[in-house]
Formats: structure tokens, sequence, C-alpha cells
């Protein structure tokens, strides 16, 4: 399964474009595609997020997972299109380091192992229906180890209003779902980096909360984000 929800994100991959859901503007690349690691993903690991050993799901081509195993972190990433595990797997042998990369589905998770003491998601979780967002909850919290750390980085609504997302991504609706399984440590807007400068993305979007793109400097917008902490409820 190539589509969850969002868009069929092996035919964004292998370059043949792919709308943001049946009404929604088509993109050709992958806007969260830099070609490096999310900024703010170095800036957790530099502050020491990422412990042990490490689940990078929704990874795409693996640029984070890949960044993560150079700092010597052992990290397992999943992605729903194979197209972009190949890549992923390219990028880890041309950097001389080890991703344990699987082809796979977050609300399953099968054959991957378990034990993990830090999950990540990085822009995956808006692209979830609420049901595959809770199934998707539970199936890192079977695989993770006791006392393991989630990070969650998720468009909040007042962004997903300019781009259709198959679930409801409120604050209540994002606490709802993942304080199931995980206690929430911390909530915070903060700023994901994509590859679209912002003049471009207000003529691809010509929606109000596209205002809230700011440049980064180098000419790519920053958008509000989600960042969610949380703790593995044991049982």
């Amino acid at each position: 399964m190539t589509e969850h929800g969002l868009m069929d994100f092996d035919a964004l991959h292998g370059g043949g474009g792919a709308n943001l859901g049946e009404d929604g503007p088509r993109l050709e690349a992958a806007p969260w595609q830099l070609g490096e690691p999310q900024p703010i993903i170095v800036e957790l690991a530099e502050q020491g997020a990422f412990q042990g050993s490490v689940l990078d799901c929704g990874c795409w081509v693996g640029d984070n997972a890949v960044y993560l195993a150079s700092r010597g972190v052992r990290v397992t990433a999943v992605d729903i299109s194979g197209s972009a595990i190949e890549q992923g797997r390219a990028k880890a042998a041309e950097q001389g380091v080890e991703v344990d990369f699987h082809v796979g589905d977050a609300t399953v998770l099968d054959d991957i192992g378990d034990g993990f003491d830090t999950v990540l998601d990085s822009a995956m979780m808006h692209c979830l229906s609420d049901e595959d967002r809770q199934k998707w909850m539970a199936a890192a919290h079977r695989v993770a180890s006791p006392g393991a750390r989630l990070h969650v980085l998720c468009f909040p609504d007042f962004v997903a209003g300019a781009f259709p997302m198959p679930g409801n991504i409120d604050e209540a609706s994002l606490r709802r779902d993942i304080g199931q399984w995980w206690h929430i440590d911390q909530m915070e807007v903060r700023r994901y980096t994509t590859n679209l400068p912002p003049k471009v993305l207000q003529d691809l979007v010509p929606d109000a909360s596209m205002e809230l793109a700011v440049d980064d400097g180098r000419g790519r917008s920053l958008l509000p984000i989600w960042h969610i902490v949380a703790t593995r409820i044991d049982r």
C-alpha cells in the first residue's frame, strides 16, 4: 500500500507528482524532502533527545535516519513507500552508516522487532486518518520499551486548513489519541522546514494560513508544527 489517506507517496517519490487529497494542490516533489536532515531533528539530536534504540517511522528517503546513524545512534527506519526506502538504503551505504530500513505500515509495524527506546514521527501523523492515528500510537506503544520516549512533529489544524488532511489534528484530538498510550510531557509549536520558497507556497495554496510561513534565510518556508514529547504508559 502506497497511499495512506493523504496521497500516493510512491508516485510522489517517483517523480510523477501527487495531489494532496482529492481536491488539494498538486505537488511535483515532496515539500519535506530537503536533501539533508530536518533542522529541528538536528537540534533535538544535539540536545540528546534520541537515546538508545530509535524507531523513525515515516522516514521517507531516510535523511533523518541516516543523520542519526552518523551520530552513532542505532536506528530502525520505516516508510510505506518502497521507492523511498530504496533511496534511503542507498544513502546509508553511500555515507557508510548502518540503518535498518523496512517498507512497512505504521499502523501495524510487523517484523521490525521491538524494544525501541525512542520513537520519532517527523511529519507523518497528519497524513493519517483519526482511526489510523490511533492504530499508529498503539503499534508504537507495542514495539517500544518501558519508559520509552516519543517525539511527534505534526502540523496543527490552523496550518492544515490550507492542505486537506485525512484526520482531525486539533490539539484536543491529538491529546486524546496520543494520550491513550503515551503520557504527554510537552506540546509546543515549533517551526518545520520545507523546500518551498514562501512565495511559491503562497501561490500554490492561496490560503490565509500560509501567511504563517516564514523564510528560513535560505529561501525555504518554515511552517508552524506541533512538537509533542511523550513517555510510554507502561501497563
